[in-house]
């Protein structure tokens, strides 16, 4: 029984990718200093699996970006607005990759980025590939064979990760109407050919093809090219070792098509869905083996030994040791690097943990136990793990019985407003007096190297907390007024207090755990660090009445009070495995609530209640959706529902497909909805044009995920297309996310440009 990695994290245990990209970015390192970072990030992670003993190393799990996007450039998938780029002559590949993901403002040219969006189910966000009719693939980026040969070289036996090409079809977007990006399939497939025949040629064994769309409703077209795709590349390489990898949810009703393509091993997710073992033991033909993803590649908690023995020994008793393989349930890129690196952690839960490096160790103890040849230290771990299992179970950090009992006392009077909308607005219109199409920003400024440097220092003790408050007092206020002097209509304090917008409220919860290392990409070189909830949650006292009130202290125009949803605290933590996930949900969401009514008591008469996870959060199989929007709804209304009618509750959304699920997005009955709307190019407001959404909408005009500045005339023109699909009466104008990772240079000349298309949208469209 064979051990293997589905794939690494890539961006060092102390960020040390992403700051080679963002020094290279900024033109301070070259671009070998970049390439050297890479090679030092790729070596580190082979070094450490090969030392722990793992049987299949994965390779090409490395990206300088992101994996979709290295696939788009390896295939020539290049959108032809990047084509003046990498025409020229002093472009390089890395470049027009990047080039690709974060836009081109430079040498007289203007070009967007291409589009951005969640990998299922994940806080992690993937470049979207971009097909046409006549779309045309070539085999244009070696960085596959070149990362296969590089593994080689450095004494490794190295199993290619590729995303499986059904998979990469469907996570593209066709940009022209008229066709099926399935249809590309015939000129897609003699490129993915070429690849494998250049791996072939260089000593590859195994090929791990990424098909998660397996574990997805799928319609009989796409089984239909399942079967195809496979059958033609097993007819060419016949001698090749396919293991065709799903994760993060059941097979189900996919399960016969999967068992019958012609791979040599199926990888199953038994932490997402450990019911389907069963079935697949049941029906799993003789010739293909299995791998068992038995421990957790989302989230932190140790695997239990005995649970994971009696899942492998359920599948020897039925295939025998020689058919089957354990690894991760998936990619180790959704966790952090090393459970070592923290040294402050409580030491009863760090022993609950493991993080990346210790779920391979887990394997290897996993692996000796259900063969048989565990050694005494080995079986001295296994009695660590009961007792760990044992303590948590059992331990008084745990429970909270005055949040348990508040959570049952939660009634339908907690979920409503005590008006309809259509009556709350007049009430707001008198208190607010707001302009037609007013302005605002998600909340976030510019954070600084300087505002770094003082939280650094603060928490260093080389700031006392007096000098810190006043640091961030005088910050904060120039932020206010410079949003006066733009004009802007709705302020923001601009969030200088904040490290990340889950961990800044975790830390001031109950029930929450934070790390100092823990990092976990989330799109590019943006990495944050995950709370860690591990039992149940309250709020000791309010998290951020201080600064809202000062800074609307400062100002005559209204201030948002600005607070993370339940729902999104709830998604971008490491949640307990414990009890359900609605349960803490609901605790958070009592803990929000308790914080909204703190605002408005101290004069805050719009509070936005961030949930951009809510449609992230969503099943994969949509017979699960109907009871994760009830409670995920109800949710966010237990927190925002407290308040008077004259009380604007806004909220915000990024990177988020509607269509399905709008009617529940309108049940939250949020006063105002901000979304992710510039780089879709208005796309996205279609869902909300064909249901008619009643409340206030404000589509993002400004894709603040790109460095790039738009012009007055192309905002002016994205409001255009948003009045044509929702009345201009329930529009506000606004970016499309927090500015947080922006520089201020381009945040201020993007805002004035901002405001200034408000102004002219004010002169020209016609608000019935």
């Amino acid at each position: 029984m064979q051990t293997h990695i589905l794939g690494y994290p890539r961006i060092g245990s102390n960020r040390e990718l992403k700051k080679a990209c963002e020094q290279y970015w900024s033109g301070k390192n070259e671009l070998q200093d970049l390439l050297q970072a890479g090679k030092e990030s790729r070596s580190k992670n082979w070094k450490l699996q090969q030392e722990a003993g793992i049987d299949l190393i994965p390779c090409n799990d490395f990206s300088y970006y992101d994996q979709v996007l290295d696939m788009t450039l390896s295939l020539g998938a290049i959108p032809e607005r990047y084509k003046v780029i990498a025409e020229k002559p002093s472009t390089t590949q890395l470049d027009l990759y990047f080039a690709m993901a974060r836009g081109y403002q430079k040498d007289g040219l203007d070009i967007t980025a291409m589009e951005m969006t969640k990998w299922f189910d994940t806080n992690y966000h993937y470049i979207v590939p971009e097909f046409t009719k006549n779309q045309q693939f070539l085999l244009s980026y070696d960085k596959i064979l070149d990362e296969f040969i590089e593994a080689k070289k450095a004494g490794i036996k190295p199993k290619p990760v590729i995303i499986g090409l059904v998979s990469y079809l469907l996570l593209g977007k066709e940009k022209e109407e008229g066709f099926d990006k399935l249809d590309l399939v015939d000129r897609l497939l003699p490129v993915y050919i070429d690849l494998l025949a250049a791996l072939q040629k260089e000593g590859a064994e195994y090929i791990q093809f990424d098909e998660p769309f397996l574990a997805l409703d799928l319609n009989e077209k796409s089984r239909a090219v399942f079967t195809f795709v496979y059958g033609e590349i097993k007819k060419q390489f016949p001698d090749l070792k396919f293991m065709l990898a799903t994760y993060f949810e059941g097979l189900k009703d996919n399960l016969s098509l999967s068992l019958s393509l012609p791979v040599d091993v199926l990888h199953i997710d038994l932490v997402r869905c450990p019911s389907q073992l069963d079935d697949v033991l049941n029906e799993i033909p003789e010739g293909l083996n299995l791998s068992l993803g038995i421990v957790d590649g989302r989230n932190i908690w140790k695997n239990d030994f005995e649970g994971s023995l009696e899942i492998i020994q359920k599948a020897q008793e039925k295939l025998g040791s020689n058919r089957l393989l354990i690894a991760p349930s998936c990619s180790l890129l959704h966790i952090p690097y090393d459970l070592e690196l923290e040294t402050e952690l409580n030491p009863e839960i760090k022993n609950w943990l493991a993080f990346a490096k210790q779920k391979v160790k887990e394997l290897k103890t996993l692996q000796a136990l259900a063969n048989g040849t565990a050694e005494e230290q080995t079986l001295q771990e296994f009695n660590e793990n009961k007792n760990a299992f044992k303590d948590r179970k059992t331990s008084f950090l745990i429970h909270n019985k005055v949040v348990k009992d508040r959570l049952n006392q939660i009634s339908k009077k907690d979920t409503q407003r005590k008006n309809p909308f259509s009556l709350r607005k007049k009430e707001q219109q008198k208190v607010l007096n707001l302009a037609q199409f007013p302005t605002t920003t998600i909340g976030s400024f510019p954070q600084t190297k300087e505002v770094r440097s003082w939280r650094a220092q603060f928490k260093k003790g080389k700031l006392s907390p007096e000098q810190y408050d006043s640091l961030l007092k005088q910050e904060t206020e120039k932020t206010i007024r410079w949003q006066e002097e733009i004009g802007l209509d709705v302020l923001v304090h601009g969030e200088y207090e904040r490290n990340d917008m889950v961990e800044y409220f975790g830390e001031q919860l109950d029930g929450f755990l934070f790390t100092k290392k823990a990092w976990v990409q989330s799109y590019g070189s943006r990495c944050v660090k995950p709370p860690i909830v591990y039992g149940d949650v309250s709020r000791p006292k309010s998290m951020t009445v201080y600064w809202s009130k000062y800074a609307q202290s400062l100002t005559k125009k209204w201030i948002k009070g600005m607070l993370t949803g339940p729902v999104t605290i709830l998604q971008w933590s490491f949640i307990r495995d414990d009890q359900p996930r609605s349960l803490t949900c609901k605790q958070i969401a009592l803990a929000i609530r308790k914080e909204v009514k703190d605002l408005e008591n101290a004069g805050i008469r719009i509070i936005q209640i961030d949930e951009p996870a809510i449609r992230e959060g969503l099943p994969l199989r949509k017979e699960d959706w109907q009871n994760y929007l009830k409670w995920a709804i109800d949710c966010f209304k237990i927190a925002s529902s407290g308040v008077a009618d004259s009380t604007q509750i806004h909220t915000h959304m990024c990177y988020s497909e509607f269509n399905d699920i709008i009617e529940s997005i309108a049940n939250m009955d949020a006063d105002v909805i901000t979304i992710e709307c510039s780089r879709s190019q208005m796309e996205l407001l279609k869902a909300f044009s064909n249901f008619n959404y009643p409340n206030e909408i404000g589509p993002g005009v400004y894709d603040i995920h790109s460095p790039r500045v738009p012009s007055v005339e192309e905002m002016l023109a994205l409001l255009e297309k948003a009045q044509k699909v929702i009345p201009a009466e329930q529009l506000w104008v606004n970016p499309d996310c927090g500015l947080k990772t922006r520089k201020w240079e381009e945040t201020q000349k993007a805002l004035k440009a901002m405001v200034k298309a408000a102004e002219k949208a004010r002169e020209t469209i016609v608000v019935t």
